[in-house]
């Protein structure tokens, strides 16, 4: 990632997704936010402790794996979530600080192990390769139910009788997405996938909601971000992006047995959310759907702030979730 120079920069700029990113000739991302990392650790605080896993080495994707601290003997199944990160497809990874720290909190709050999955990003990967990926890691995670799998954390502490997949912003449709692909190809038989979080969801779509229309600037960069990553898309209404388009696969598909989602009262992305949800309650789904709203906050607040009240509050209304 690089910051921007504005003198040097313009002539170099092939698109301009500002607030967001920007793209150069050479491919690079540019972004206003940090291109900070942090490696794999034990919280000294919480004792959550994190490694880094290389998962598909022919595509060099890799995951962070983080537990709870638990006694050393102990043997304890947990919940496993499988999460993706945000970035609007193209930024943020694993390795992000505020990422990082959310996910010790979220861990430590949840007691459950987590998988954050490194997908690659457009320009250099345009989507769906971020889909595929973290098809393909998901794939690589429940191998691990049936014994197939060499890493510990997995074999010895988690329960796949209680898996759980989320994500925040794009992570979060990456997340819808695999639920979807779940119900269509189906997981191990040994698997259950509990449920799904959606937090602040980057979802989509052609028309404009009262969320949008108070900032139709905002929207205009949103809808060519969409098409900027997945230049092979039917549009603003591919049912990747917007799960309610005609003519789309239908909701009662979906291949975990609960949702949360999770929506703020200033993002630009909250209607969306609800829209989803209220389309779920009526998709003749068999599972239990769940709207939670953080009032007086914007998109992804948490991050970067996690020891504020609302932070706590989501926090906990996310491991009662998975709780089971």
């Amino acid at each position: 990632m690089a910051a921007r120079n504005q003198a040097e920069d313009d002539n170099d700029i092939v698109e301009d997704l500002s607030p967001f990113f920007w793209v150069y000739k050479d491919g690079r991302v540019g972004s206003l936010w940090p291109d900070e990392s942090v490696p794999p650790s034990t919280d000294p605080r919480m004792g959550v402790r994190s490694k880094d896993i290389l998962v598909l080495p022919e595509s060099d994707v890799s995951a962070r794996l983080y537990l709870p601290n638990l006694p050393t003997s102990a043997h304890q199944r947990l919940p496993l979530l499988i999460t993706f990160h945000g970035g609007g497809f193209c930024l943020g990874s694993i390795a992000s600080p505020i990422y990082n720290t959310y996910l010790n909190a979220l861990v430590a709050e949840a007691g459950i192990v987590v998988l954050s999955v490194g997908y690659r990003k457009p320009p250099k990967h345009p989507l769906p390769v971020a889909y595929d990926d973290s098809w393909e890691v998901i794939q690589w995670a429940v191998s691990h139910s049936r014994g197939g799998g060499s890493e510990a954390w997995l074999t010895d502490h988690v329960d796949f009788g209680r898996v759980f997949l989320g994500g925040d912003s794009a992570g979060a449709n990456i997340a819808y997405n695999m639920a979807m692909r779940a119900g269509e190809l189906g997981l191990a038989h040994d698997v259950r996938l509990r449920g799904m979080i959606l937090n602040h969801p980057f979802l989509w779509g052609s028309d404009v909601t009262n969320s949008e229309a108070k900032n139709p600037e905002l929207k205009s960069v949103i809808d060519r971000i969409w098409l900027f990553c997945n230049p092979n898309s039917t549009g603003l209404d591919d049912p990747m992006i917007n799960p309610v388009a005609a003519g789309g696969p239908s909701l009662s598909g979906i291949g975990c047995e609960k949702v949360l989602v999770c929506a703020a009262e200033m993002d630009i992305l909250r209607d969306r959310g609800w829209i989803y949800y209220e389309a779920l309650l009526k998709s003749g789904w068999g599972g239990k759907v769940e709207f939670f709203e953080s009032e007086g906050e914007g998109h992804c607040f948490y991050m970067g702030n996690i020891e504020s009240e609302n932070s706590k509050i989501l926090l906990k209304r996310l491991a009662s979730f998975m709780g089971c």
